[in-house]
């Protein structure tokens, strides 16, 4: 039954992932572009990825159902257009920042513009799926640290190869983006925790807290914690200490493996969410 759930709510699993990658990597890109020395090939070719994944974020999300099935998820259609057009600006505002960035220009005003069309984005579908302000305000705070894991990851994971090939680039670049991981995945536990011990979510059962461990989703709720959480902060912790001694191949490795565990991690928390209405 758990996974028959989850199964049914694909299309707003897949959205909260395409989603979140793309928004969390352009945060990326513009950290590195704002607060580094990356590189302006890194920049432009990070988002471009940014751009390709945000229309398929397009395409996700005009290909969502107009409900979330069989889900204690409230689904509030009013938010569906203002989120689409939120998608839409960012993917804009990401295209214009890969030209500009690619030319070697500052692209500020494109960054800061679409990093906060992709919050708006986050906002617009929290509040459509988390039930008014109530359930709302938790479901920012969840989509906003999914992103920061997923979209960081995988920039972090980008920023590794430049290493390979461009053997004088600082490491302060690579170092930030992994303490800057870390520091999202210890967030993402102690959530977890709160989460779990406050029982959160719109499908959260009366029992007392954590209880989430030991119902009918224990074993989701568990692979969430160990594969998706506690072993990416193993991780991260290990890309911080190589990238720290310049043994970028090694971080570069971790932070492969790195970005499996943390998106199994948001697919799974995406799973719980809209198969179960738990916020883990």
């Amino acid at each position: 039954m758990p996974a028959e759930r989850i199964a049914e709510n694909l299309a707003f699993i897949n959205w909260t992932v395409v989603t979140g990658l793309a928004v969390g990597a352009f945060g990326a890109v513009a950290i590195g572009r704002l607060r580094t020395q990356a590189t302006k090939g890194f920049l432009a070719f990070t988002a471009g990825c940014v751009v390709l994944v945000g229309l398929l974020a397009i395409a996700s999300d005009l290909g969502l159902p107009a409900t979330v099935s069989t889900s204690p998820v409230p689904e509030q259609a009013m938010f569906d257009v203002p989120r689409r057009v939120a998608l839409v600006a960012f993917v804009v505002l990401a295209a214009i920042a890969t030209v500009q960035l690619a030319r070697g220009r500052r692209a500020t005003a494109s960054l800061v513009g679409g990093v906060v069309a992709g919050a708006a984005v986050l906002v617009l579908g929290a509040f459509a799926w988390g039930g008014g302000a109530l359930g709302g305000i938790p479901l920012v705070v969840q989509l906003a640290v999914l992103a920061a894991a997923t979209g960081g990851v995988f920039a972090a994971m980008i920023l590794g190869h430049w290493y390979l090939v461009t053997p004088k680039l600082p490491e302060g670049p690579l170092v930030l983006f992994a303490r800057l991981l870390l520091a999202v995945v210890s967030l993402q536990l102690v959530l977890f925790v709160a989460w779990a011990a406050t029982n959160a979510g719109p499908g959260a059962s009366a029992g007392g807290p954590f209880a989430v461990l030991v119902g009918p989703w224990a074993l989701f709720v568990w692979l969430r914690l160990l594969v998706g959480l506690v072993f990416p902060l193993v991780v991260s912790w290990a890309a911080v200490q190589t990238a720290r001694t310049r043994s970028m191949e090694s971080a570069t490795g971790l932070l492969y493996i790195d970005v499996g565990a943390v998106a199994a991690g948001t697919i799974l928390a995406a799973g719980l969410y809209f198969g179960a209405g738990l916020l883990v």
